[in-house]
């Protein structure tokens, strides 16, 4: 593959990175990906790491790439774009991975069609993230598979008909690392109440999730059908479910993602208005 140009070198960034460099072979080696961005600091270290090429500037490299990796704060998307539009070629993949921006208003500012947005999460920081994609009309079958491939050096992938859902990707993956992080939390403060060290009830609470999300993971059968099972009717399992559906805690649950996807479409309104 031809080089890879990010432009931003945050978090995300620096973790496709990270997995792009450790699969060198089969996607792209860090001398064949060039960064961008304004921190030095952020550079130097994806440098010293990786042994990739930086600048702070776009330069001529940015139109020499086969694929173009947009990774900025969605309120910088539009200003990103409009000076990035001044170096793409006709042939060159963009991929996109910031929340609230419309493919639509992309294309606009970048005056490009082969555009792939995504969706990724932050347990993309250890190769273990979800990332849902969609592809707008220009781009190809060849861009779609590579794009699949720089997606997958850091999780799995999830291909997506219409734009619209990737809120709803958003909502579920994108944010729900926070969600779970809230309920592990929620998790120790109860340990401890009951008697347990910090120490000791973060320790439950996070194997519990480990060894529960690998279980759901690996099973056929219904996620349902799994928590049916540790419940025994009248037992400790079944008191604690009841509090929690008695605390309105899976309906405040559906309603915390649905606002989340709400905030997504807000973001598209929102950035997607032209300066």
């Amino acid at each position: 593959m031809q080089e890879i140009v990010f432009i931003g070198g945050g978090n995300m960034a620096a973790a496709l990175v990270a997995g792009l460099a450790d699969l060198a072979e089969r996607v792209c080696a860090g001398a064949q990906m060039h960064v961008v961005d304004l921190n030095p600091d952020a550079l130097g270290r994806l440098a010293q790491q990786y042994g990739v090429s930086t600048a702070e500037k776009m330069d001529q490299r940015v139109g020499a790439a086969a694929v173009v990796v947009l990774a900025v704060k969605p309120q910088q998307m539009q200003a990103v774009a409009r000076e990035l539009a001044a170096f793409l070629t006709a042939d060159q993949l963009v991929i996109s991975i910031a929340a609230g921006i419309r493919g639509e208003d992309l294309a606009r500012w970048l005056d490009h069609g082969a555009i792939v947005r995504c969706m990724p999460n932050t347990p993309a920081l250890i190769g273990q993230g979800m990332t849902g994609m969609v592809a707008l009309p220009g781009v190809s079958q060849a861009q779609r598979r590579k794009a699949e491939m720089i997606m997958q050096a850091v999780g799995k992938t999830l291909w997506l008909e219409q734009e619209s859902l990737i809120d709803a990707v958003t909502a579920v993956s994108g944010s729900g690392p926070a969600y779970v992080f809230y309920f592990i939390e929620a998790m120790q403060q109860a340990g401890q109440a009951l008697g347990l060290s910090a120490e000791q009830a973060l320790q439950l609470a996070q194997q519990t999730f480990v060894g529960a999300s690998q279980l759901a993971a690996q099973a056929t059968e219904p996620i349902a059908l799994l928590r049916e099972r540790v419940t025994s009717k009248g037992g400790t399992t079944y008191a604690g479910l009841m509090s929690m559906a008695e605390a309105g805690v899976g309906p405040g649950i559906v309603a915390g993602v649905q606002a989340a996807a709400a905030r997504g479409r807000e973001m598209g309104e929102e950035f997607g208005r032209d300066a």
